[in-house]
């Protein structure tokens, strides 16, 4: 028996002026330099809260060969350079061509390949050319990721996360492995079915644990551990990839003898996710009506998210706008970051921990297709610390993955604000940003982040309130302003009249099982 594992993934923002090279899929790669193939790739992943560890602990579990073909992982940011994406597939499909019993892939779903709208849909497509037919290929992704024909069609088992933030990924491997066990044990013949509605549903109203997810994700997962089916997943779709297959994605694997059960589920989900449509619209307010609110909680720590430059869906994060309106209102015990400026960083470096200094900080990046051009903010204040900007994640999510924020400066403004400043770019969603520089959040009055849903995983424990800020970027959750070219429309909520009659389904299943 042999396994090829792979993980690829990127979350693709096609409104986000920064291309993704090879060298920036490094995250959790044990390689500073980007990817790493083999052995070191297969290190790399075990253990981890990973799709791809429980790939690995499966294959233990087996007593199956393993030839793990890459591991790979950006952090989101804009189109995928054509030379990174063929890199990256040709080590998974010259694995494949070696020949295996089962292919398990951990990748995203709305990576954006320069000249390629649909990455994963043509991974798989590739794959399915050079691999016996019906081999079983199994794939876990992302809850963002955004479904194509080519995508079901070529794969076998599909599962995605049930829950943002992502806390778990290693049982979305889990889940989708234990399948890919019974079919090639025997004991099932997986079917699957897909929907992909017509609706852009927004990144703050997405996640499961609140309304109006939590009961059409609880209705799916009670059907995979009822055992009515294999498998149960919805996908709220990644909105800020412009390609004609973004959307609300469900997807189901039945067993052949629970067809008709699937396909009745299947339209229960969707009804609920469509009747629902108008409540996954998220209302913004001005910057300075949110800080000023937050001025007037008594009780720390509140966690001020500002969701509009989130590197986590594709910002730059030197989006400065609302560290400067925190400054302007005069709030006090701060921290705030990471924001990346390596230029900042060089400067502070040079200068040293205790030195007095004045210097812009972000604002180095232009965003055109939202006709904002870059502001540097100008700031005086002391070196407080300087770091490597290494930690290992110890949240719920991506736990025991080593990040590196590059060379991190933490600035101290006034008496009590002190912002983090780094070479990389990296969401949030674990403390160690903060704490592996001694500051710890959880003792600040008010922490300031770039992030949408997954701070919560490392966060939300200890808030006292959390106030979300509609600052400027490439993530706004203002769908208006942005130039969308390659979406099918008509789509909601940028089409408010749009109908279902655009909805897709597929079903792997013969007709005459659908009828039944």
């Amino acid at each position: 028996m042999k396994f090829v594992i792979a993980m690829i993934r990127h979350e693709t923002n096609t409104f986000s002026p920064v291309s993704t090279q090879l060298s920036d899929f490094r995250r959790g790669t044990g390689n500073p330099h980007g990817p790493s193939f083999g052995a070191l790739a297969r290190q790399a992943c075990e253990g981890t809260n990973s799709a791809a560890a429980a790939f690995l602990d499966l294959a233990q579990a087996m007593g199956a060969e393993v030839e793990f073909a890459v591991c790979a992982s950006a952090v989101p940011s804009g189109l995928v350079a054509r030379d990174a994406f063929e890199t990256l597939a040709s080590a998974l499909t010259d694995s494949a061509r070696q020949g295996c019993d089962a292919i398990l892939l951990d990748l995203h779903g709305a990576m954006v390949v320069d000249g390629i709208q649909d990455a994963e849909g043509e991974l798989l497509r590739r794959l399915r050319a050079c691999t016996p037919p019906g081999l079983p290929i199994g794939v876990a992704l992302d809850f963002h990721a955004n479904f194509s024909e080519a995508l079901v069609r070529n794969a076998s088992v599909i599962a995605g996360y049930c829950t943002y933030p992502h806390v778990d990924i290693y049982e979305t491997g889990a889940r989708v492995g234990r399948t890919i066990r019974a079919q090639l044990e025997g004991r099932v013949n997986p079917v699957m079915l897909w929907s992909r509605l017509p609706m852009l549903t927004h990144m703050l109203k997405q996640t499961p644990s609140m309304q109006p997810m939590k009961d059409i994700m609880d209705l799916a997962m009670e059907a995979e551990r009822s055992g009515q089916l294999l498998n149960a997943s919805v996908f709220g779709g990644f909105p800020l990839s412009d390609v004609n297959c973004a959307g609300l994605s469900t997807v189901l694997i039945a067993d052949a003898s629970e067809v008709a059960y699937a396909e009745q589920l299947l339209t229960q989900l969707t009804d609920m996710a469509w009747e629902r449509r108008a409540d996954f619209v998220f209302p913004s307010e001005p910057i300075h009506t949110s800080i000023a609110y937050a001025k007037t909680l008594q009780e720390g720590p509140v966690i001020l998210v500002d969701h509009g430059d989130n590197c986590g869906a594709g910002g730059t994060t030197d989006v400065m706008a609302v560290l400067q309106e925190v400054l302007a209102q005069g709030l006090e015990d701060v921290v705030a970051g990471p924001f990346c400026d390596p230029a900042a960083v060089e400067h502070l470096f040079v200068q040293g921990v205790g030195a007095s200094v004045s210097l812009n900080v972000g604002g180095k990046t232009d965003l055109p297709a939202l006709h904002l051009q870059g502001q540097p903010l100008p700031l005086c204040g002391v070196v407080e610390q300087l770091t490597d900007g290494q930690y290992t994640v110890t949240g719920p999510m991506f736990t025991g993955i080593k990040l590196s924020l590059g060379r991190t400066a933490v600035l101290r403004v006034g008496t009590s604000v002190r912002i983090f400043i780094s070479e990389r770019p990296q969401e949030p969603y674990d403390t160690g940003v903060f704490t592996h520089a001694g500051v710890d959040p959880a003792q600040c009055k008010y922490v300031l982040i770039k992030s949408r849903q997954h701070f919560r995983a490392g966060f939300e424990a200890f808030a006292k309130h959390i106030v979300l800020i509609s600052g400027p970027g490439v993530c706004s959750s203002d769908y208006d302003i942005f130039p969308f070219e390659h979406l099918n429309r008509p789509i909601y909520p940028l089409d408010p009249g749009t109908t279902r009659s655009s909805e897709v389904r597929w079903s792997s299943a013969p007709q005459a099982a659908l009828a039944t």
